[in-house]
C-alpha cells in the first residue's frame, strides 16, 4: 500500500448531517484533485464516505506555527510557503470543478456577508463582547468593504483557511492540510490568511517582505493579475480579520475552548493596523468602533 517508508493515519468525521457528508465528499474530491496536480497534500489511500473515515499519508506533527516560533529568521520559511501557495492557486485551478465544494463554489460577496461580517457581528460583537446584535451605523462601511473586496474576482483556487496550523513541516518539506473549504476566489485572501495569522504574529517588516516575495512571483507567473491583487489585498485581509475574530469568539464562547481568547488581542491590533493602512474614509465607522474605549474595556474583561 504505497511506499513502505511512509506513515499513514486515520481521520474520522462522522457524517451526522447532510453538510458533514458534503464536507467529507469535498475533502475527498478536492484532496485527490490537488494530489494529482502535485500540490503537497497528503495522499488519500482509502475513504469511506458513509462512515466519514479516511486513511491518508501522515505529514507529521509539526505545524508551521511551532516551526515559526523556533527559528530566528522566519522569512525564508515563509517564502517557501508562499511559493507553494501560488502553485496551489494556479495548479489547483486547472481542472477544478466547483461542484466539488461543500459550502459555496465561490468566495464572493455573499460569503463575505454571511460567513464573515455576520459571523463577526454575532459571535464577536454580540456573544463575546456582549454588545448589541444590530449595527445599522456600520452597514455603509460593510457594504463598501464588500464592494471593494469582491472586486478582486475569483480567478484562482482558494484554500480559504491557509493559516499556520494547516501547514505542516516534515523533514524540511511543507505540506498542506484541511482543504475541504476550497473554492474559487481571489489570490490575495489566502496570502492575507497567512500573513495576519495570530498564531505566528508576524511583525510588519516580516509581512512586507513575504508580501513582496509573493508579488514578485505573481508578476512572473501571472503579471496580468498584479494590479488588481495589489488594489484589493488590504480589503481582503480586513475581511479575513473579521472572520478570525468571529472564529475565536465562537470557539471561546460556544465550544468552550478558552485558550483561543489569548489570540483575540493580536487579531484586534491587526485589524486596527489594516484600518490605518487602508486610510479609507468609508470605513470610518469601523475605525471608531475599534478605537473606542468601550471595546477596549470589554476585551480586557472578557
Amino acid at each position: 500500500m504505497g511506499d513502505p517508508l511512509k506513515r499513514f493515519i486515520m481521520m474520522e468525521n462522522p457524517p451526522r448531517d447532510p453538510f458533514a457528508f458534503k464536507e467529507n465528499e469535498a475533502y475527498l474530491l478536492i484532496g485527490q484533485h490537488l494530489f494529482k496536480r502535485q500540490i503537497p497534500v497528503p495522499e488519500i489511500l482509502l475513504a469511506d464516505l458513509s462512515k466519514g473515515c479516511f486513511v491518508l499519508e501522515d505529514l507529521g506533527s509539526t505545524h508551521l506555527q511551532e516551526k515559526a516560533l523556533l527559528v530566528e529568521d522566519r522569512i525564508p520559511l515563509f517564502q517557501k510557503v508562499v511559493e507553494i501557495l501560488l502553485q496551489l492557486q494556479i495548479k489547483g485551478l486547472e481542472g477544478f470543478d466547483p461542484n466539488w465544494t461543500c459550502q459555496t463554489p465561490y468566495y464572493d460577496a455573499d460569503v463575505m456577508r454571511r460567513y464573515e461580517i455576520e459571523y463577526f457581528k454575532e459571535a464577536f460583537l454580540s456573544r463575546f463582547l456582549g454588545f448589541k446584535k444590530e449595527w445599522p451605523e456600520l452597514e455603509p462601511a460593510f457594504r463598501h468593504l464588500i464592494a471593494k473586496a469582491s472586486s478582486a474576482g475569483t480567478q484562482v483556487f482558494l484554500h480559504r483557511d491557509f493559516q499556520s496550523r494547516n501547514i505542516m513541516i516534515l523533514d524540511h518539506k511543507i505540506g498542506i492540510l484541511d482543504w475541504q473549504g476550497g473554492r474559487l476566489g481571489p489570490p490575495g485572501y489566502d496570502l492575507a490568511s497567512l500573513l495576519i495569522d495570530p498564531y505566528t504574529c508576524l511583525n510588519q517588516e516580516e509581512q512586507n517582505r513575504i508580501y513582496s516575495h509573493y508579488t514578485d512571483l505573481l508578476n512572473k507567473e501571472r503579471p496580468e493579475w498584479v494590479t488588481l491583487f495589489e488594489a484589493t489585498y488590504l480589503y481582503l485581509a480586513f475581511q479575513r480579520n473579521l472572520q478570525i475574530l468571529g472564529a475565536f469568539a465562537f470557539l471561546t464562547r460556544v465550544r468552550g475552548k478558552i485558550h483561543f481568547t489569548s489570540y483575540i488581542p493580536h487579531a484586534i491590533e491587526s485589524l486596527r493596523g489594516l484600518l490605518k493602512k487602508l486610510n479609507d474614509p468609508e470605513l470610518g465607522a469601523l475605525e471608531e468602533l475599534f478605537e473606542s474605549g468601550e471595546l477596549h474595556d470589554h476585551v480586557s474583561t472578557s
